[in-house]
């Protein structure tokens, strides 16, 4: 085997997250009463494009949580070392990128470096100059074909990415059509839109994916599409690399704060009398904490034990993703407060209903009746809140990161990549491909996630169902 598995605690806890996503899919698609309103999503056409959007980013993000050693190979190795090097799997998709790197800041699509450099020819002549890049551009022989170049893989992608569509198109008419229908029937009926799911605006999504995914894998094999950062790196890559930073925020801290809002939250409205004074007395002191001084002392006191443990851990990049785990630990721990209250008021007036009352009269029991006739009940809240609060955490992360006390600085995030764009807006010429790369992936992950949950808050908020 030439290369060695290597398990973060993120990873993991990323393989936990998407075996229940599964589960709950299973176990939803078996109760008409939790299927029924996603049917409803389904057919909303703006929630399912925005869900083919989510899914290449989470694509991208499982793809960048399957981490692995290499064999080390060279003279004086001893046989089956691997490499300290710890990659993912996005790593070795993404190796031309990852390898490319030049000295420092090159604009999008540029041939040459970015600022004046002196240049010292064979002859000894020395002049300033703004010297060609090593890798974007280098198959170019003069400067001036560099927008035809340009223009020409541009449209060579976009065409190869129409021929692939359309082949996905007819081979789903083929799939879709019934039992002794002419494939033109069933094209028509499928452009007509007489199926309840919008395959229309599916497929489109889907295009529109698929023209832009072969435009950057062609015209990244010549350029830095996205220009590169100081120290030369390949900001396309960067900004790939912190997509899975943004899931893990959203989703890991979601997870942690959920078991406190509904376990308190469901507490605190049952029972009443002491148990709700001291609930209420706890999430409200929590919450008169700034959330932003209580992140800075738990990860400054995170710094001073990997610094006094450094034998923990094996490699740089375990010590970030520790790091980003504590970051989620406290986000959740702060996070929950808002939920809570909301199931709080939602189970004060759910346990006089005449229901409750009768499970009481017939003897059952208070973590039975809180089990199976309370929690269904304040699931659409649950779920709501969870879609929601998601958009909030990503940009959380991005603001935290701003401030330093977000992610580890060697860890790829939008966050850092705008902390890092600080000083590059200050720069003669400015440098602002870091700031619009992050800004455009956070904003597309972030509008996605939002329309998204818009429609799961219409099926499952029974105030809004028609």
């Amino acid at each position: 085997m030439n290369f060695q598995p290597v398990f973060l605690t993120t990873d993991i806890l990323i393989y936990v997250l998407l075996a229940t996503v599964i589960g709950f899919g299973v176990y939803a698609s078996h109760h008409a009463h939790l299927s029924a309103p996603w049917r409803q999503v389904a057919r909303r056409p703006m929630a399912m494009a925005a869900l083919v959007v989510l899914l290449a980013y989470v694509t991208l993000g499982l793809m960048d949580s399957v981490h692995f050693r290499r064999t080390q190979n060279g003279p004086g190795t001893a046989p089956n070392a691997y490499s300290g090097e710890v990659m993912s799997l996005l790593d070795y998709v993404a190796t031309p990128l990852r390898v490319r790197v030049e000295r420092t800041y090159s604009a999008p699509f540029a041939a040459q470096a970015y600022t004046m450099e002196t240049v010292e020819y064979p002859d000894g002549r020395r002049t300033r100059e703004y010297p060609r890049l090593q890798f974007g551009g280098a198959h170019l022989k003069e400067l001036d074909g560099r927008s035809a170049d340009i223009v020409r893989h541009t449209l060579w992608a976009t065409l190869s990415g129409l021929a692939l569509w359309l082949l996905l198109v007819f081979t789903f008419s083929f799939a879709w059509r019934k039992r002794e229908e002419s494939l033109a029937l069933s094209a028509r009926r499928f452009w007509r839109g007489e199926s309840p799911v919008p395959w229309r605006t599916i497929l489109a999504a889907v295009g529109v994916l698929i023209v832009l995914a072969v435009n950057a894998i062609v015209l990244s094999s010549y350029y830095h599409i996205l220009g590169t950062d100081q120290v030369g790196q390949d900001v396309f890559f960067k900004s790939l690399k912190s997509i899975r930073t943004g899931l893990v925020i959203g989703t890991l801290t979601t997870l942690i704060a959920l078991p406190f809002a509904v376990l308190f939250g469901i507490m605190a409205g049952y029972f009443r009398g002491w148990v709700d004074d001291v609930i209420q007395y706890f999430y409200t002191t929590l919450s008169s904490i700034p959330g932003v001084l209580l992140i800075a002392a738990a990860i400054l006191s995170l710094q001073v034990y990997v610094a006094n443990h450094p034998e923990t851990f094996d490699s740089s990049m375990a010590r970030a993703d520790i790091r980003l785990l504590f970051l989620c630990l406290i986000l959740g721990v702060t996070s929950w407060t808002s939920l809570c209250r909301l199931l709080r008021g939602e189970t004060l007036k759910l346990r006089e209903v005449d229901y409750i009352q009768a499970a009481h009269a017939l003897g059952a029991s208070h973590i039975s009746i809180m089990a199976r006739h309370i929690l269904p009940n304040v699931m659409h809240i649950i779920l709501i809140t969870v879609v929601l609060d998601f958009s909030g955490l990503v940009l959380a992360e991005a603001v935290l990161s701003y401030v330093g006390v977000g992610v580890d600085p060697t860890m790829e995030s939008w966050g850092n990549m705008i902390n890092g764009a600080r000083l590059e807006m200050a720069r003669e010429p400015i440098v602002w491909w870091s700031l619009v790369s992050a800004f455009v992936f956070m904003f597309g992950l972030v509008l996605s996630a939002n329309l998204f949950s818009d429609a799961v808050r219409d099926a499952f908020d029974p105030r809004l169902r028609k």
